[in-house]
């Protein structure tokens, strides 16, 4: 990259850095997070390398990128947003690393991680290269700077804030001191928030800066790199080491405790005996403990099977029949955590973590069934790229969903109708979690007040009164740039509150 392109793509990141400040410093999440996107991206295609055209079968990357911030302006819930603007940053940086040319998509899953390492190390220390390519070489014959100026330099730059300190301190102990010092300095000037404001630039160019210079120059440890496509004749990523014997045993040896432990939940937990004998619990006490501790033994047993393939030097029929056994077994595991999670949930109602919990469980089981057709058509290699779609499709799902939306709609049901809990569960609302709730809720609560206890109602009306004051007051909701299809619907239906 010669020294003029450098400087252009610096004044541009300065531009995009001070767009993102209006943007986003300050507004919530709303608009403006796909106005971003679409400037970054729009912005890499314009100073993409010459000369190296994109590959067509990564056109679904940008296009995630532009779904998954277009959510955060649709669903007014925080953490929504966060995961929908984290999704789109992760997709803006493989569509930017596929605009200078290099395929992102055909790659296996092995390198497509290690491409993604190389790229943030771009983002973070491209600036730095763009700063060093942008200065002028020294002219042989000029004059050089005078040797005592670092010196000076450098004292200057501790001495000042050292001085400071004392002068801050004297100006404090003595009164005389501190009216000559002001009338010394004589103009005395407010910064406000703009140390923070030129902060937020600063650091937002120099990521733009990082991100433009991937577009127009590529990833030269990336193409110096052996690359392999993700197919079949794949160079592997790892140096399989693992012996046929040994990889068999190793599952058979975690098939063993999987079947025992899937033997049990046939016996108990979805034949549904009374344990009370068995391990001194009731049937719902035993079936509400040990959720969390499934959905990770399940987990694991994934990324075991990956690990294996990627170690394993030749794959027998036993090793890949004992893999598909334990993929089925993690799968009734899945089944035991999710009735498990359904019963907890009958008993005491949704929150938007047990909400989290049931997508991250269908997840799973569609990546572990996605896994298992992989494992017999060995093609486990494309096993990242699945789970990248069934990532991306939850996401899109929970956005759809509108957790707090769907929480408060269920937690509200179960007050109205009481009949639907069961007898040892609790039926009554609990305000101060709604409380808590991000403002896709809102249109619930109001629709439901007519039907509430009338104590019940008065506390959730005393609550949204209160909310709709601050959706009116607040800057961080009031900026066009903040602009939000759920917080819209929430200030609508507050609107018609008496």
């Amino acid at each position: 990259m010669d020294r003029t392109r450098a400087r252009r793509l610096l004044v541009g990141s300065l531009a995009i850095g001070v767009i993102l400040e209006v943007l986003l410093d300050g507004p919530a999440f709303g608009i403006n997070v796909p106005i971003s996107v679409a400037m970054l991206l729009g912005g890499a295609w314009w100073v993409r390398r010459r000369g190296r055209a994109p590959d067509l079968l990564d056109l679904w990357l940008p296009i995630s990128a532009i779904v998954l911030a277009s959510l955060a302006a649709v669903r007014a819930d925080p953490f929504i947003a966060a995961l929908d603007a984290a999704g789109a940053l992760a997709f803006v940086g493989a569509s930017i690393a596929a605009f200078s040319g290099l395929a992102i998509t055909r790659r296996s899953a092995a390198i497509i991680a290690m491409t993604g390492a190389w790229v943030l190390e771009g983002v973070v220390a491209g600036a730095g290269r763009l700063i060093a390519t942008s200065r002028p070489p020294r002219t042989p014959g000029a004059p050089a700077i005078p040797a005592w100026s670092g010196p000076l330099a450098r004292g200057l730059l501790l001495g000042a804030p050292i001085a400071l300190i004392f002068a801050i301190l004297f100006a404090s102990a003595d009164p005389i001191f501190r009216q000559g010092m002001l009338d010394v300095l004589g103009l005395r000037i407010d910064l406000g928030d703009l140390p923070g404001r030129l902060l937020f630039v600063g650091a937002s160019a120099w990521l733009a800066a990082g991100l433009l210079g991937i577009a127009a120059s590529g990833i030269p440890a990336v193409e110096r790199a052996s690359l392999g496509a993700a197919s079949r004749t794949a160079a592997a990523p790892m140096e399989r080491v693992l012996g046929a014997t040994e990889a068999t045993v190793v599952l058979l040896a975690v098939v063993s405790v999987f079947g025992a432990f899937v033997a049990l939940q046939v016996a108990y937990l979805f034949g549904g005996q009374d344990t009370m004998a068995a391990g001194g619990l009731t049937y719902s006490a035993y079936a509400r403990r040990g959720f969390f501790e499934l959905v990770a033994a399940a987990a694991l047993a994934g990324g075991l099977i990956v690990l294996l393939e990627l170690l394993v030097v030749r794959r027998s029929r036993f090793y890949l029949a004992l893999g598909v056994a334990l993929v089925a077994l993690t799968l009734v595991v899945l089944a035991s955590a999710a009735l498990r999670l359904q019963l907890y949930q009958e008993a005491y109602g949704w929150t938007e973590l047990r909400l989290y919990v049931a997508v991250s469980i269908v997840a799973m089981a569609a990546s572990l069934a996605v896994l298992a057709t992989f494992l017999l058509v060995n093609r486990t290699h494309l096993l990242g790229h699945a789970m990248a779609v069934i990532a991306l499709v939850s996401l899109v799902g929970l956005n759809v969903l509108a957790p707090s939306a769907f929480v408060a709609a269920r937690n509200v049901d179960r007050v109205i109708h009481p009949e639907s809990v069961p007898p040892d569960g609790d039926h009554s609302l609990d305000i101060g979690y709604l409380g808590v709730l991000a403002d896709d809720a809102i249109p619930v609560l109001v629709q439901a007040l007519p039907q509430l206890p009338a104590a019940d109602a008065i506390v959730v009306q005393r609550e949204l009164e209160q909310r709709r004051g601050e959706l009116g007051a607040d800057p961080a909701f009031t900026s066009p740039m903040a602009w939000n299809l759920g917080r819209e619907q929430a200030k609508a239906a507050l609107a018609t509150l008496p």
